[in-house]
């Protein structure tokens, strides 16, 4: 059985290896060709067993994934650090002047798509043979609906957008898994028969207490970290309390059931924000920046590449063609629904505006969020089919969308002119 060091240095290796190629060959964005070139070795991986099956060329490497608890590294492990890191270089005053259209991407466009996805799915399925129930099909519709924080920032590093409109597919990525998280296990619960209580007054119950307790929480101690960072002038512990902020936060929203991302987000853009400006050095925020910026990437390498790994240890059904042929054009379809709706919603507003929408439509990118909620399912028979959905809608925003991201922001954003939504 491999240790816990061998995981994370194959892992590392990997992802050195194939950064060093892609930057050398493949010359694809950092992250979506490590995704490539971990999703093209798991194939070439299994076409060679296929052809030699009696020498079980991918065994040994298929058994160390499989002690990899996907669902736990993403959701209690990279996604803190991750969110973090993304929150500390969000402009917290140019979020303020667009916390409209932040919060009803966020709130109204989430609830919209998670509906749209799951009717949709429900009735695709029903059509194509597959027959799924409705509550299976808007757990889907939950799970997939929310933008990954970590795949859009990822993404955003390599367009050039007006900065009004960056803002706001930030602010809606690092938030709205409040939203989808709260849908999805409320729905989750309804689906597997738990008697979980899907009312209105429930879901915002929840919704209150899990998005609106973890914001408050990141900002209780993230107030307290900036006022410890504050009192002193030492970047090794300044550098030290933010690792402590991050990792004490997540785990105490854990335990008292808020939303952990959120709580983090709420966390980092405090020390982004009043921290930089009054507690720390030039020579602290160097290192700070320093640190978080490195974290962020080697996170991202080793998510991405897991993803494309994960081709080795996931099982599909003969019938997972015609699933991920239906699931990819429905989420597509929901989040052009949902990015439009407001809209129609609230017309009066003149923050929203119809030129935005393919670049915002474009830019739904999902990730390893969606993934780990997948794998996270309880063993039903409906868990392969939503899991061959998921899995083909995040390889397909990943690789296509997010490589083709900024040709549609130049031909849809007047060469970065445009208004914002």
């Amino acid at each position: 059985m491999a240790s816990i060091l061998d995981i994370a240095a194959l892992l590392l290796t990997l992802s050195a290896l194939f950064g060093w190629l892609n930057h050398h060959i493949v010359q694809l964005p950092h992250s979506i060709g490590l995704l490539v070139m971990g999703l093209a070795a798991s194939l070439l991986l299994v076409l060679l067993d296929l052809a030699v099956p009696d020498q079980h060329i991918y065994e040994d490497l298929t058994g160390a994934l499989r002690q990899v608890d996907f669902t736990g590294i993403v959701m209690d492990g990279m996604l803190a650090f991750l969110l973090f890191a993304g929150a500390l270089g969000l402009d917290l005053g140019a979020l303020r002047n667009r916390a409209w259209p932040v919060v009803t991407l966020a709130l109204v466009g989430t609830a919209i798509s998670t509906t749209v996805v799951g009717v949709a799915f429900w009735a695709v399925m029903h059509a194509i043979g597959q027959p799924l129930s409705l509550s299976w099909a808007l757990v889907f519709g939950a799970l997939i609906s929310p933008t990954d924080p970590v795949a859009v920032l990822a993404t955003l590093k390599n367009v050039k957008v007006p900065p009004d409109l960056e803002i706001e597919v930030q602010g809606e990525a690092l938030f709205n898994d409040g939203v989808g998280l709260v849908l999805f296990t409320l729905l989750l619960g309804y689906a597997a028969g738990s008697g979980s209580d899907a009312s209105v007054g429930s879901v915002a119950h929840h919704l209150v207490w899990e998005a609106g307790g973890g914001l408050a929480l990141g900002a209780c101690t993230g107030f307290v970290a900036y006022r410890a960072m504050r009192a002193i002038d030492d970047f090794p512990v300044e550098v030290l309390i933010t690792l402590a902020l991050v990792t004490g936060t997540y785990a105490l929203a854990e335990r008292v059931g808020t939303s952990g991302p959120l709580s983090v987000v709420a966390a980092g853009m405090i020390i982004g924000d009043r921290g930089v400006r009054y507690a720390m050095s030039d020579r602290t925020q160097s290192y700070v920046s320093a640190l978080w910026t490195l974290i962020d990437e080697v996170l991202n390498s080793v998510l991405f590449l897991l993803i494309g790994l994960e081709v080795l240890v996931l099982r599909f059904e003969p019938t997972a063609l015609a699933v991920a042929a239906a699931a990819v054009p429905i989420v597509l379809g929901a989040r052009l629904v949902a990015v439009s709706a407001p809209l129609l919603l609230f017309p009066w507003s003149g923050r929203l505006s119809a030129r935005n929408i393919p670049f915002l439509t474009w830019s739904g990118v999902h990730g390893g969020i969606s993934v780990a909620l997948a794998l996270s399912l309880p063993g039903v028979p409906e868990k392969s089919t939503l899991l061959t959905a998921t899995y083909a809608v995040v390889l397909f925003s990943i690789i296509v969308q997010g490589s083709t991201l900024g040709l549609v922001a130049r031909h849809t954003l007047l060469g970065g002119k445009a208004e914002s939504p």
